[in-house]
Parts: C-alpha cells; structure tokens; sequence
C-alpha cells in the first residue's frame, strides 16, 4: 500500500492514471492478437471554482489510442478532481491560523472483479478530518480504479481445404499477445525549473518488460503537481510525545509531553527556513542549538531587553576602544600594547588584525567596511576591508579619539594638547581644525556635517560644517566621552565625578541626567532612545528614553569601552586591564550549544533562519515569558 499525503496550502499530490472513476472502469477485452493501449494521467491546475471551491488539481485519466504518448481531450474517459480544504480562520494575535485539512491519496491491489476483469490498483482520495494520517473509510471522497489490460482472444482455425484431394487442415491461429500493464510512479520533485518550491512528480507508462518497474525507458507521459510557497501558518505539524525532537526545516511541533520536551534547531538550515512550536502538553518545550547557532527574539518580555542579560566573550587584553557595526554583527576592539581584534558573528569569536601598537580609539562605517583606529604617539591607520589590512595616515600624534559618517568618507580625530583634524577621503589627507585642547572624545552624525566634541577639565564643542568651525557649549567638566545620533541633534556626554548630559537641540542646551558618577564610556542608538553608559569601576547604565531614566546593569567592573548596533539591540562592553569583552542582545541567546529558549504548557514561538546562524523570531503567543540562555 502507498499513502501520500501533503498540506493543503499547496497543490495536491496527484490522483494516478486510471481506468475511470466509480464502478465503470475503461480497461476492456483486447482485439484479437493485438496489444493493450497505455493508461496515460494528465494532471493540470484546478482555479478556484465549481468544482473545486478552494482550487486544487484536475486528473484527466484515458487510453492513449493512437500511441503519441499524451492524453488527448478525445481520450479522456474519466475526470477527477482532487480539492484543496478550506484555510483555518487566522489565528488571535501573534499566533498562527490553522491550516486546511491534509489530503491523504491510497492506492492498494484489486483482485480480479467487478471493478477490473482482470485485477489492477484502487486509488482512493479523501481529507484526513480527524488528522490521524490514515485515510479513513469514511474520509473517501473518490474512488477510480487503474485495470490491468486483459489476455489476447485465441486465433480462429484455419479453413478446410475444398473437395477432391483432400486438403490439409489449416493450422491454429497464434494467441493474442498479452496487453501490458500500465504502470505508475511517484516520486518527490526538489525545488528547481519544474517546481519552484518542490512537489512531486508523477510518471506512468505500460510495464512492457513485465518487472513491475517503471523503468525509464516506459515512460510515456510525466506531470507535476508543486507546492506553493511556505509560510509560517503553512507548516506540517508533528505531534510529540516523547522529550528529544531533532528540528526539520519548514516543520511545526507540538510538544505534547509531561515532561519538557528538547527541541534541537536543524543542523543545516536552508536560508528562509521556518520552525515552529506549540505547548500542548505540561511539560513544555526547550529548543536547543547546534554549535555557532543563536536565537533572537526581542520584546517577548521585559528580561530580554537589551543589557539586562550580558555574556562573557572574547580574548583578555588591556582594551581601550570598541565598535560596532549598524547591524550589531561585526564589533572592533583595540587595546594598549595589543593587536586589533575583530568579531564577525557579534562576539562569539575573534581574529587579531595589524600589528601591536598603543592603541586609543576606534570608528567604523555602518556597515564595518571602512575602519579607522587612532594610536598614542603613531599614526592613523584606516581600513576598507573590515580589518584585514591597514595603511598608516597622517603624522605621529597623541591621537586621542576618532569618528566616523556612515559611509566612511568623512572621519574626524582629536589629539589631546593638540587641534582637532578632518578628512573628507576616508583617510588618504587631513586638515587641522580650531585650537589645541586636552582633546577626550569626538562624535560624528550619519552625514558628517554636524560634529561634537569634549576636551577634560574644558568645555563641549559642536560644528555644523564638518569641523570647518566651531562652538563651545556648557561649561568646563572633567569629559571623558560624546555620542550623538545619525542626525546629530541628540547628543550625550559623560565625564570624571559628574552627572550624564543629554541634548536634543544639536548642543545648544544640555540638561543633566543620573547622578554625579566617574563616568568612563557612553554610546547612543541611531535614533538617541537607547543610550548605554559606564561608570569606572561600577556599573553599566542603559536608558530607553534618550537618557530621561537610567537602570543600573550586570556588576561593578573596570569599564573602558562601549559599543552599540545602531538600533540599540546589540551591546557590548569592553573592560580594562587584561579585562573581557561582554555582550548582551536584546532577546537574544548565547551562540552555540549552551544556549536554549524554552517555554511553558501553551506558549508557542515560530522561527525563521535568517543566515550567520541566527534563527528570528517571527512570530509568537505567550502565556507567560519565555526563558532564554
């Protein structure tokens, strides 16, 4: 017996070349001393209408009488309709529809009877209504039978001879030949010029070498049936009961145990990949990771907020400076003595780059193409290939603080007791700028135009054209660090025993915020909601309301660098004095084996593979909140 079955978003697997539907079917008694005809299907696309009100598949079954090997419209001799189950009605918020009813095709012998003289196959069609994969008696909707092609009639005697001499009796007429069993073959068609999202292909052809294969030399009429595109709420559904699952792609699982169950994401995901699961039993799910793995899934609960979870990653050294890129992947981190270190895959792993200098600040392009890294008493040295090789720029200075445009085209840099310094070409030349200051910190907006600068123990300066020229703002405090947003008018600056400072008018007015700290590193989003600041030998602080309130977060350590993805998801901390690196994402789990998300008896969570190894939550339905690792 062979069963197939598929989900109802898509086309149907087929119904198979047959002899006609109910209890008439075409197979008939050969001519004498001639061969059967072939049972040719043709299968076509069924539009939404009278037959079929959801759409679905039309099979066209028939004879092929004059052998060209397809199904004429005047060998039709019988028509099928296999239809798609009505879409579920769309699921409450944040949670999937349901999806149609399954189709489940049978096909098992029939003996020699009333429905084919001489034996054949039964195909029988149906919805699997109770979902139970089996195709019920009282599932069948359709019925047709595929008829063996019966034995050729003897040949008549052969005519006496007429009178006189007595003629010899004519022989015996040779037997008919056999008819040939027609044949039929299913397979699975992959993704490719014939579906494009896969489906299966259906072969048939008579048995001519009588081996009860279809062997490709019989084939005489080949169709496809395709699955339409897979979406979260299109998903084929597994009931589990047991408490390990290993993850297949575009599947959906219901954990139905008492005991949690461990779900273990695909191990080789196809990009755009989907998974899904559902509570259904009190034990609840975990899903786990393969290695270089992690899952993102943000604003599911106030614990998954970005800084509230951090993680200890990346190699020791005596950091000074840090990065990020916009979308949080690539990070850059130098320090005093060492090598520069970069991260592609948001921490998890490192490579050293150049050489070992004394290494002050670092700044990089959105998308962390173009780098540029300043040095105590060196050059500058700028990058355009994300780190893998350098050029050295400009003099030898005490360089002290550098930033970048979005593009990377536009770089500034501060030299402490020295002028300030522009480039408009990524690097290749630089122009000197206002007077000598105990230069501390400098930050650029998206387009370069407007800039912002502090100097320790002197005041905050701001320029509107490149650093052509500039204005001192607020009064003179111990700075130690500036961050502005992408249009440059929301600004935060940070300093030695003083309160954090946040402007939203481009530096003309400032107002103080926290409390008076030793404030070392601050950092801001794109759009200056998400703001993170550290104390030296105290806590991080975040803010999501552009520095209005601020929460304390992980423990007190040396902190000496920050670095933030430009919508404030990914943060990462940088400590001194052979210190870590920490991350910390918003809703998103330590990378590799030791991370997990789990939930609870109803919650249900689907994912999508989005590449790098990181699955994105994409959609979700809680009873409580869910527990990420």
């Amino acid at each position: 017996m062979f069963i197939s079955r598929m989900r109802l978003v898509v086309p149907l697997v087929v119904l198979l070349a047959a002899c006609g539907g109910g209890d008439d079917p075409v197979s008939a008694r050969q001519a004498p001393g001639r061969g059967a005809h072939s049972a040719v299907v043709s299968v076509t696309l069924e539009p939404a209408g009278p037959h079929c009100s959801q759409g679905g598949s039309r099979i066209e079954t028939g004879y092929d009488a004059d052998a060209n090997g397809t199904l004429e419209s005047g060998e039709v001799s019988a028509v099928q309709y296999a239809c798609h189950g009505a879409p579920g009605s769309d699921g409450s918020s944040g949670s999937d529809g349901s999806s149609g009813a399954t189709s489940l095709v049978r096909i098992e012998s029939e003996t020699a009877g009333a429905h084919c003289a001489d034996g054949g196959s039964k195909i029988s069609v149906g919805l699997d209504a109770d979902s139970n994969g089996v195709l019920d008696l009282a599932e069948v909707t359709s019925t047709s039978y595929v008829c063996a092609g019966a034995d050729g009639v003897d040949g008549v005697d052969g005519a006496d001879g007429t009178n006189g001499t007595n003629g010899t009796n004519g022989t015996n007429g040779t037997n008919g030949s056999n008819g040939l069993n027609s044949l039929i073959a299913i397979v699975d068609e992959a993704a490719g010029a014939h579906c494009a999202f896969g489906g299966k292909k259906v072969s048939s052809g008579p048995d001519a070498n009588a081996n009860q294969v279809l062997d490709v030399g019989e084939v005489t009429n080949t169709e496809y049936v395709c699955n339409g595109a897979t979406g979260a709420g299109g998903l084929a559904w597994v009931n589990v009961t047991g408490t390990s699952q290993a993850m297949a792609g575009n599947t959906g699982y219901l954990a139905s145990s008492a005991s949690q169950l461990t779900l273990t994401l695909p191990a080789s995901p196809n990009l755009g990949d989907v998974v899904a699961v559902t509570g259904a039993g009190f034990g609840g799910w975990k899903i786990a990771q393969n290695a270089g793995q992690f899952i993102t899934a943000r604003n599911l609960s106030n614990d998954m907020l970005a800084g509230a979870v951090w993680r200890a990653s990346g190699p020791n050294s005596g950091w000074t400076g840090a990065v990020s890129s916009s979308s949080g992947r690539t990070l850059v981190g130098i320090s005093w003595g060492s090598q520069i270190q970069v991260s592609d895959d948001a921490g998890a792993t490192w490579t050293a780059r150049e050489s070992s200098r004394q290494w002050m600040r670092v700044a990089s392009s959105a998308d962390g193409s173009k780098l540029v890294a300043v040095t105590y008493g060196d050059q500058i040295f700028t990058s355009t290939d994300s780190g893998v090789s350098w050029t050295a720029r400009d003099s030898a200075r005490v360089w002290w603080g550098v930033a970048s445009s979005q593009d990377g085209n536009s770089l500034v840099a501060v030299v402490n007791g020295g002028q300030i310094y522009t480039s408009t070409d990524s690097g290749a030349s630089w122009t000197a700028r206002d007077s000598n200051r105990t230069w501390d910190a400098v930050a650029s907006s998206a387009d370069g135009s407007k800039l912002v600068a502090a100097a320790f123990g002197d005041q905050i300066y701001t320029s509107t054209d490149s650093g052509a020229t500039w204005t001192a703002r607020d009064s003179s405090r111990g700075w130690q660090a500036v961050a502005s947003s992408s249009d440059g008018n929301k600004l935060v600056a940070v300093g030695t025993s003083t309160q954090i400072y946040t402007s939203t008018d481009a530096g003309l007015n400032w107002t103080p915020r926290e409390s008076a700290r030793n404030w070392i590193a601050v950092v801001s989003s794109a759009d200056g909601s998400q703001l993170m600041a550290a104390v030296q030998g105290g806590q991080i602080y975040v803010s999501s309301d552009s520095g209005a309130t601020w929460t304390p977060r992980e423990s007190a350590r040396n902190w000496v660098a920050l670095a933030s993805s430009a919508d404030g998801s990914r943060l990462a901390a940088f400590e001194a004095g052979n210190g870590l690196v920490y991350t910390s994402a918003a809703g998103r789990s330590t990378v590799g084996t030791s991370g997990s998300v789990s939930g609870g008896l109803y919650d249900a969570l689907t994912l999508q593979y989005v590449g790098g190894g990181e699955f994105v939550s994409v959609q979700h339905a809680l009873t409580g909140s869910l527990h990420m690792e």
